[in-house]
């Protein structure tokens, strides 16, 4: 078993308590805009964000979940789940369990940090036409949800479960009741007021290369203001049908494009845009290598990694600049097996070699237990004769 050493972990670019003050003041004022409520659709993970944490290094995996919680006197959950997906058992793949289950951990998650979740919606959409969605025939014959709070966050186990219906119907009924109440989104990807090839948004494309999702320029936005926004494609293909639904209900759309929808401050906490690029740069070959391995299985499709090797030319980066690569492939080539290369935190790379002891991977966790617990390389945590 080997270690190597290498220095210069990557560094932190983004003020995690920056996002949390900006984001938080722009919710509150989002509220106050509609009135003293607002329903909110949650895009992406509440939980354990370590996609938002790799590419924006500083941006710790639970800061949406601290942001809430600084809100949680004003806020209520309302959980969605799509009822084909209990139908089909469908699963979290990070997770490896069923999104009904999902929705129970999820709940429980909720309530341990203190926020009340009130409401459980399942949902099943069929591509109605809008004049009929918007009628006692569509939203009509949905069951109002009873909110108490201004602000109702709209989540769920996964995409496709049907959160903006929700906070549609949820508008529909306030209206005929005369209450006021407004809808917006909370995305963190793409980071709208970045570049559309900035590395961030080329790992968000990277990371969605399995749902074909494309970053764009906001034609709405740029039409209506002047000035150029990221966003991505399906948010630019639904505004059409939105801003007619949120007419028929109110009279007119609170909104002139799909980035006006969206309360995402990402783009004003980062500090440091070099070490963000670097870091993204990192992430889209971390997603190379795993789309890689899993079209190897016959998991994935040939096309998700075709179009993560187009994003690496525009990210200008190549197979090889995983710094983990050429250490792994130089134990290989000196020992004739397989082996593996972990890098840590503060940038020391370890790496394990096959033996007739351990596999690569054992090997390579066991150097990186002894380098963080500072034990010399020469003593076996785990005797020969066991």
């Amino acid at each position: 078993m080997q270690t190597e050493s290498k220095t210069g972990g990557l560094r932190e670019g983004f003020s995690n308590e920056e996002y949390i003050r900006l984001q938080s003041a722009k919710i509150r004022e989002r509220i106050e805009t509609f009135g003293g409520k607002l329903y909110m659709e949650f895009g992406g993970k509440l939980f354990d964000d370590f996609h938002a944490s790799r590419v924006l290094p500083g941006f710790k995996p639970d800061s949406k979940l601290q942001m809430l919680c600084a809100l949680k006197d004003q806020a209520e959950v309302v959980i969605c789940i799509n009822s084909a997906d209990i139908e089909n058992n469908k699963y979290r793949g990070d997770l490896g369990i069923t999104y009904d289950r999902e929705v129970l951990r999820l709940i429980d998650s909720f309530r341990q940090v203190g926020l009340y979740v009130g409401s459980v919606v399942m949902t099943r959409y069929t591509g109605q036409h809008v004049s009929y969605i918007v009628s006692e025939e569509g939203f009509g014959r949905n069951d109002y949800i009873e909110t108490t709070r201004s602000l109702v966050i709209v989540t769920a186990p996964g995409p496709g479960s049907g959160k903006m219906a929700t906070c549609l119907s949820q508008l529909y009924h306030e209206h005929k009741r005369g209450l006021t109440s407004g809808y917006a989104k909370f995305e963190t990807f793409p980071v709208w007021n970045l570049s559309l090839k900035h590395p961030v948004n080329l790992a968000y494309e990277a990371a969605t290369a399995d749902l074909a999702d494309v970053n764009m320029i906001d034609p709405y936005h740029l039409e209506a203001y002047g000035t150029l926004a990221v966003n991505y494609n399906r948010d630019v293909e639904i505004f059409r049908v939105l801003n007619a639904i949120m007419t028929r209900i109110f009279g007119s759309c609170p909104y002139k494009s799909p980035t006006d929808m969206g309360v995402n401050m990402a783009g004003n906490a980062i500090y440091d845009d070099e070490a963000v690029c670097a870091a993204s740069r990192q992430e889209i070959l971390r997603r190379y290598y795993k789309t890689a391995c899993a079209h190897c299985k016959g998991n994935a499709e040939k096309a998700e990694l075709q179009k993560i090797e187009l994003l690496m030319e525009e990210a200008g980066v190549t197979a090889a600049d995983r710094p983990v690569i050429s250490a792994a492939r130089a134990v290989a080539d000196r020992t004739g097996g397989p082996a593996v290369a972990i890098q840590l935190p503060d940038g020391h790379i370890v790496t394990g070699k096959t033996s007739e002891l351990l596999g690569a991977s054992s090997a390579a966790l066991l150097n990186a237990l002894k380098y963080l617990a500072r034990i010399p390389d020469k003593i076996d945590l785990i005797s020969p004769e066991v």
